[in-house]
């Protein structure tokens, strides 16, 4: 008897195939979700970075205006300073911010024999390099052909070299629990919190009947603010403001001319 052979249908090769397309997705997905984390992570730190500057230059902006109370000898609601009060003239042991002709030279000459060329505060006209808050103890390379009064940063944060908020004006600056600014109530170490230097720029005698803003030939008058000093000195105030985040810096420059008050 004869047999009838029937071939069978020959099925596919099984290669899995979508086992492959399954890991791909998920490695896809994967991918996603982690450049969804780092670009959220990245967008965070920009954020808190710019924060964290814009509380450094608010507090370098109070420092300036704490250093012209200073120079006024005021207190932080405009009243002249008591007895009582903490102000730099009613403290024996700080230097004082001149008020007769006659104390400019003796300031500037005690001021001159100090290494930093400031002494509570108060500072010489800088020579040299302007930004001394660029010149640390990291600068590398560290500058050369330095002018006396040159010096790092770290050496002019110090007591009784820098001011600090309300030093000399009875601001206050508040707790390190419940500040108004927290990097002005800060003073844990050199490097924290804000600082300011008042530097000392006597001008020439001569000038002192003209006027700040200098009319053009020939054009009408102008109602003039003439420099009306007593004494003869106009101050360069430079605030300096470390932030909470490590390298974070605001530093504020200013010139502040004391006009004498009318009786």
């Amino acid at each position: 008897m004869q047999r009838m052979y029937i071939p069978r249908k020959q099925l596919p090769l099984q290669r899995g195939v979508a086992l492959f397309v399954v890991i791909v997705f998920v490695m896809l997905s994967m991918l996603l979700a982690l450049w969804a984390s780092r670009t959220s992570l990245f967008n965070e730190m920009v954020v808190g970075n710019d924060a964290d500057y814009q509380r450094a230059f608010e507090a370098a902006q109070a420092l300036l205006q704490d250093a012209e109370l200073d120079i006024r000898g005021e207190n932080p609601d405009g009243t002249a300073c008591i007895e009582a009060d903490k102000c730099r003239d009613k403290i024996g042991a700080a230097k004082k911010v001149p008020l007769d002709a006659q104390e400019v030279t003796p300031l500037l000459a005690d001021l001159d024999q100090e290494a930093t060329k400031c002494l509570h505060g108060l500072c010489i006209k800088r020579t040299g390099r302007q930004d001394f808050w660029n010149y640390t103890s990291a600068t590398t390379p560290a500058p050369t052909s330095l002018k006396p009064g040159e010096v790092k940063l770290d050496d002019m944060t110090k007591d009784k070299v820098g001011a600090r908020y309300g030093e000399f004006t009875n601001a206050t600056p508040g707790s390190t629990t419940a500040p108004a600014n927290p990097i002005l109530a800060d003073r844990s170490a050199d490097n924290r919190g804000g600082w300011y230097w008042i530097e000392v720029l006597p001008y020439d005698e001569s000038s002192k009947n003209s006027s700040l803003i200098v009319k053009p030939a020939g054009a009408p008058s102008l109602n003039l603010l003439s420099l009306n000093l007593k004494p003869n000195v106009v101050y360069r105030i430079t605030a300096l403001a470390y932030g909470r985040k490590p390298g974070t810096l605001a530093v504020l420059q200013q010139t502040y001319a004391r006009q004498v008050r009318k009786d």
